[in-house]
């Protein structure tokens, strides 16, 4: 698409100003922390070599359908996720609410977790966790006390928070393009590069190749474990930023003839290159700490913060420039986060916009201020790890994929929209979708959703998550889960202050059909 082909920048949405700088930032959204350290832990634990297979099946089955899910439902009706919800049918904006929601909550907590990449990439430099870097993270750095809720402030996560959220307000006050889009295009090739730099070190590194082979190694049997399939459709979901709004506030940015379909193909194709690179990477790193300590690659092998924030350091003191290795390492953790923290929080600023009718500004400085606030108050405390942990585990699975569920079914077989949106995606898209999409999005991916739901439901209710008590998991848990609905629902009940109807199609589009005429299809 070039320049010409976008809608123009306005001061009520504004735009990208090209299909490039839009795949840029859907990739910048869509790589993000878990891309980096979920990953390979995930494929390691469930089969390694072999858990490609169900993984690039869930990618195809699920992942890249519900993108474009995502992209048809906002490209076609221009606005954010709940107005172009209640642009296919009135009732359905609260599932537009129910994401804002989502992702509210996630940009609270997500921003702790860059601020202490923030601050490591200072102590990288001169390995300052020193000769524990499990005693020093836990115990210095986080001062995290017995399990519970302290009110006690840590200044050493404060100043670093507070710079991510004045970087993130900064880049949202400026808009879609100038802000979002000037960011991607910087961001995106400066983390592929600093990225690949970590992968060509790590490769030298002693130990190497014993990493890579416990990574790739394939375990046929885990085929047959249906834990291993519930597990990649969850990594693709987790991985896609899908299914909470991004996509939908991202794609009523672009051009209405801009082929969204082979930008859903170029951007879920990247995400899953990224998290192959990031497994490179980062287990050839641990194969290296493996045989610097004499011990099996899954004796040193920890999942999210223990990986990056522990085994990544210890990986550093061992290997020859290490000093550069730890920066290129936890740099990546932060351009990587800062690009999906913004594309996170703009998801609840353009609701925000489209329902009150109010400028930028104002939204922003509606939605910063209090994200900003709450982030402090409950994560610079030595409690913070022990509140985030919990409400990123509800949050991930009962929040994401929940609503993703919900919103395939009420589109597929309530509103009956599957054909209009199908249209849609075909009229500038290639390949076409016809046939196939809709029997993946009204179908196989509401299935596969299920199950893994199912599954992470029996998990929660009969084993308490980190051996956290009830009354934790309940607050910061289940709780937080149902107020979101409940939310939804109740701000859906106002009408938006303008609520202004979809933009007309493109002359001669098949979408300016009749209703009868759809009906009949």
């Amino acid at each position: 698409m070039t320049s010409t082909d976008a809608a123009p920048e306005t001061p009520r949405r504004g735009s990208f100003d090209s299909r490039k700088v839009f795949i840029l930032a859907a990739i910048g959204s869509a790589v993000g922390l878990g891309n980096i350290w979920r990953f390979p832990y995930v494929a390691y634990e469930n089969g390694g070599g072999s858990f490609l297979l169900p993984y690039l099946v869930a990618l195809l089955t699920a992942g890249i359908p519900f993108l474009l899910f995502d992209y048809a439902v906002g490209h076609r009706n221009r606005g954010s996720a709940p107005l172009s919800f209640a642009r296919l049918a009135r009732p359905a904006e609260s599932l537009g609410w129910w994401q804002v929601g989502i992702c509210f909550m996630i940009g609270v907590y997500y921003a702790a977790v860059l601020a202490w990449a923030l601050r490591y990439t200072i102590f990288a430099t001169d390995q300052a966790w020193g000769e524990d870097p499990n005693a020093f993270f836990f115990e210095d750095f986080l001062q995290a006390g017995d399990v519970g809720v302290q009110a006690d402030l840590v200044p050493g996560i404060i100043w670093p928070l507070v710079v991510i959220w004045l970087v993130v307000g900064g880049v949202l006050l400026l808009g879609v393009q100038r802000g979002i889009g000037n960011t991607a295009k910087v961001f995106i090739p400066v983390l592929v590069v600093a990225f690949l730099a970590l992968v060509v070190q790590s490769l030298f590194l002693d130990g190497a190749a014993q990493g890579l082979q416990a990574l790739f190694e394939p375990n046929w049997a885990a085929l047959g474990d249906p834990l291993v399939w519930a597990a990649a459709y969850g990594q693709i979901f987790f991985s896609l930023s899908i299914g909470f709004g991004i996509m939908i506030t991202y794609a009523s940015y672009v051009g209405r003839r801009t082929d969204m379909t082979g930008s859903g193909l170029v951007v879920g194709l990247s995400n899953s290159g990224f998290e192959l690179l990031a497994g490179i990477g980062v287990f050839a790193a641990l194969g290296f700490m493996a045989e610097a300590q004499g011990a099996e690659v899954d004796a040193v092998v920890s999942d999210g913060v223990g990986l990056a924030f522990v085994a990544f350091p210890a990986i550093i003191n061992e290997a020859p420039g290490g000093a550069l290795l730890g920066v290129l390492f936890f740099g990546s953790l932060v351009i990587a986060g800062l690009t999906s923290l913004i594309s996170v929080m703009e998801v609840v600023i353009s609701a925000v916009r489209d329902k009150l009718e109010s400028s930028r500004a104002v939204a922003a400085t509606l939605v910063l201020v209090p994200a900003g606030l709450i982030s402090l108050a409950f994560f610079s405390t030595t409690s913070g790890l022990y509140v985030l942990d919990i409400v990123d585990y509800f949050i991930n699975r009962f929040g994401i994929l929940l609503v993703a569920v919900v919103s395939m079914i009420v589109v597929a077989w309530v509103l009956r929209a599957l054909p209009l949106l199908t249209r849609h995606l075909d009229q500038y898209g290639t390949p076409s979708v016809r046939g196939w999409w809709p029997v993946l999005i009204g179908g196989v991916a509401p299935v596969a959703l299920v199950l893994v739901l199912g599954r992470e439901f029996y998990v929660a209710v009969t084993t308490p998550y980190g051996d956290y008590p009830t009354w934790m998991l309940t607050v910061f848990g289940w709780l937080p889960v149902g107020i979101l609905v409940a939310l939804a629902v109740t701000i859906s009940v106002a009408q938006f202050v303008r609520r202004a109807p979809a933009l007309p199609p493109p002359p001669g589009s098949v979408e300016a059909r009749t209703e009868s005429e759809v009906e009949s299809e």
